[in-house]
């Protein structure tokens, strides 16, 4: 596993970090902690979840994971709370549910950060609730998920408060980071040292099932989930790639593109620049 460092945190994260996105109760708990202390045992240690994936289930999860690692793990999760009292309320409950007596990084859980969004976080307490919640350490480090680019997720970078941005990118979804044109939210973050932290690494199988779809023959001994990890670890400006891992042979494989820092390519020359 290669490491990066989480944009001004200073923290070293591993390229490749653990999305709890698709935890539900029918998973067994048992065997998922087995599978995220192997992934922590092979270097993954950066973590991410949030209250509502899987109505608890999976910092519930995680928690049991991470309960005798804590000092190793980096744990991000959400509120979907922006106004001050619903977020110190998900913040508790994230803290029990966890485990823990303090979170790494905390993030407002957003979509396109609508004008009502971002006011409630920039003018009606919400970013002042998080700032608080950094100063008495209960939480190190702050940012946001956003599902792409919008002027809301534009305010959110230009204040200089956060520390990182979750966001969308891979081969298919380019808007957040337009490698020919150098501008969007990534490059934005960027410049204001955040660290840059992505969902959907690989498509969320959408790649796949197209070429599959389109060219079922010629598939079918290409390693597109390879390929895919590979093209988002290639942006110098990532920092963590999630992936939601099922099982050790997917920490085996990501991690393997993990190392394989030779099969890196040049974006911008790719992109015409």
């Amino acid at each position: 596993m290669q490491y990066r460092t989480l944009g001004k945190t200073g923290l070293s994260v591993s390229e490749v970090g653990y999305g709890g996105g698709r935890v539900r109760p029918e998973h067994d708990a048992a065997s998922l902690v087995k599978m995220l202390h192997y992934a922590m045992d092979c270097g993954l240690n950066f973590l991410d979840t949030a209250p509502d994936y899987g109505g608890g289930y999976s910092e519930t999860v995680i928690g049991k994971a991470i309960a005798d690692r804590r000092a190793s793990c980096i744990v991000a999760t959400k509120t979907e709370a922006y106004d001050p009292d619903g977020i110190r309320a998900d913040v508790e409950g994230s803290l029990k549910r966890l485990g823990t007596d303090y979170i790494d990084v905390l993030q407002f859980h957003g979509g396109w950060f609508y004008t009502e969004e971002t006011d409630q976080i920039l003018n009606q307490g919400g970013l002042e609730a998080y700032l608080r919640l950094k100063a008495d350490g209960t939480v190190r480090f702050i940012g946001f998920s956003a599902d792409g680019p919008s002027g809301g997720a534009e305010q959110l970078i230009a204040t200089g408060a956060f520390d990182m941005i979750q966001t969308h990118y891979n081969l298919m979804y380019q808007s957040t980071c337009d490698t020919f044109g150098r501008r969007g939210i990534i490059p934005d973050a960027v410049a204001q040292e955040m660290g840059i932290v992505l969902m959907r690494s690989t498509t969320s199988n959408a790649f796949q099932n197209l070429m599959n779809h389109c060219f079922p023959n010629e598939m079918a001994d290409v390693d597109v989930d390879s390929f895919l990890l590979n093209y988002s670890l290639s942006n110098p400006m990532v920092n963590v790639a999630l992936m939601s891992l099922q099982s050790s042979d997917d920490v085996d494989w990501t991690n393997a593109v993990s190392d394989d820092v030779e099969a890196r390519l040049d974006l911008r020359s790719i992109h015409g620049r």
